[in-house]
């Protein structure tokens, strides 16, 4: 059976159709998606009212922006304006035009999830196991990989937050897949990201893809929400660069 792991749409509703088409094409008959749904994107209730009313079926954990926005304070746009200027000011403008019923949606989602497919045993997680917010990126030490998995038993653990796809296999044969991003892709290459998981009888291939989607339109249509970085937010849509939350 085909699974489409998809993860980071960050309210990009344009890059998730084109990304769901394309999963409908290679027969995928789940959709499992590892959180950061809508801040900093073009169109974030638009993306949360498809969650809400096409992805009952889906199995969708929470990220650690769509945790932000849940539980957002004052003193957390501070934090986060130290670091990521653009990113607190598309923070606050999120929480703002965002409704409750949204945000409670979002509230209410699982950190992660395990799961049991075809014989394999799967956890699903934003960041990692340990936390929400933690990379798993490419060219990274072995070592590290397998500490910060420690205790951790699941064959296959798929995760995202990074926006940068890769995977690791450890001594202990555990396969750890990061699936990229949907909406704000940071590979150099204006496409979205993400995997098709292919399970069978115990064992399972996996398959990152890169899709094509109107990026100009995402764009025009972040800039024209004309919070203060607005314009580089698009900008990155258009030529992407290694940068997150």
């Amino acid at each position: 059976m085909k699974v489409a792991v998809i993860s980071d749409i960050h309210g990009n509703a344009q890059a998730l159709e084109s990304v769901l088409a394309d999963s409908q094409l290679n027969n995928c008959k789940q959709v499992w998606c590892l959180g950061d749904l809508a801040m900093a994107g073009p169109q974030p209730r638009s993306v949360l009212d498809y969650f809400m009313n096409n992805a009952q079926d889906w199995v969708v954990i929470q990220g650690n922006t769509d945790k932000m926005i849940t539980e957002f304070t004052l003193k957390m746009y501070e934090e986060v304006q130290e670091k990521f200027p653009v990113m607190a000011n598309a923070l606050l403008d999120d929480v703002d035009i965002i409704e409750q019923d949204k945000k409670d949606y979002l509230k209410e989602l699982p950190t992660k999830k395990s799961l049991f497919i075809e014989g394999v045993s799967v956890l699903l997680v934003h960041g990692s196991p340990r936390r929400n917010n933690e990379d798993i990126l490419p060219d990274m030490k072995l070592s590290e990989i397998q500490e910060i998995i420690e205790g951790e038993t699941a064959d296959l653990i798929l995760c995202g937050h990074t926006h940068v796809p890769c995977g690791y296999q450890t001594l202990t044969k555990q396969t750890i897949v990061n699936v990229g991003s949907v909406g704000r892709p940071m590979t150099g290459i204006p496409k979205a990201n993400y995997a098709i998981l292919d399970f069978n009888n115990g064992t399972f291939t996996v398959e990152h893809r890169e899709v094509e989607y109107d990026y100009e339109l995402a764009a025009s249509l972040i800039r024209a929400r004309q919070f203060e970085g607005a314009s580089e937010l698009a900008d990155q849509l258009i030529m992407p660069i290694l940068r997150h939350l």
